[in-house]
Order: C-alpha cells, then structure tokens, then sequence
C-alpha cells in the first residue's frame, strides 16, 4: 500500500471536515448573537456550539495537523525548506489560531457574556475562507 497516499486521503478529509467546523460555527455564533434574549433558544445553539468545537472541529484540527505531519515524513523533513510549505504552514498555524480563538468565542457564549454583534461573526466567518483559498493556491502552484 502507498502510505503517502493513505496520508495524503486522510489529511484531505481531516481538512475538509475541520473547514466545515470553521465555517460553520461561525454561522451558529450569528444566529446565536442575533436570539440572545431567548433562553431556550440560546440553551440548544449553546449545545449545537459545544459539540461542533469539541467532537468535530478540534478531532478534526489534530488529525489535520498529524496527517500532515506524516506527509511532511513522507516526502522527507527537507521540504520544511521550501518557501512555499513554510508559507502554508504559517498560513495553517494562523487557521489553528482562528479556531482556539472561536473556543474563547465559545465560552464567552457558554457564560452569557457575548459583547459581538451578529455583523461581527458574519464578518469573522470570512477568515477561514480566505485562509483556504490561499493555503490551496500555494500547495498547487508552489510559487515561491
């Protein structure tokens, strides 16, 4: 079997799904913003939240990370070298970031203590788009 293949399915579909999370929380956190004064309302968003963070997004985060550690090993720890997979790495490590920070996000909604707008989380949402569409142009292109 081709393991660097193996790894490479299994990163892409670790990605996918942890994207998905990025994405979507964010939604979750407008909707969330915009029915703050509906308590039964705000008790499901706060469980819909929680399971996405923690049983999806971060699963997803670490397996992301490790696939493509393993990546990194199969096609030998020089290519840590390149511009580009130094660029993608630095591009990843801020989409790493962007999701701690949507778990900071998550408790300030966990203890009531939202102070964003839902024009804020609308806002935010587009951060992981953008990280992606430049993550996926230097992996395919490798322009530097």
């Amino acid at each position: 079997m081709n393991t660097y293949l193996l790894f490479k399915s299994l990163h892409l579909i670790s990605v996918i799904s942890w994207m998905a999370g990025l994405l979507y929380l964010p939604r979750i956190f407008v909707y969330h913003s915009q029915n703050s004064s509906k308590p039964i309302i705000t008790e499901v968003f706060k469980v819909m939240e929680k399971k996405l963070f923690f049983y999806i997004m971060t699963p997803a985060m670490i397996l992301s990370w490790l696939f493509g550690l393993l990546l990194i090993h199969e096609i030998g720890f020089e290519q840590l070298g390149q511009k580009w997979m130094i660029l993608k790495l630095f591009l990843v490590i801020i989409l790493t970031i962007y999701h701690f920070y949507l778990g900071r996000i998550l408790g300030k909604f966990k203890q009531d203590l939202n102070k964003h707008s839902h024009k804020y989380y609308r806002f935010i949402n587009e951060i992981p788009t953008l990280l992606l569409i430049f993550i996926i142009f230097v992996v395919i292109f490798k322009p530097i």
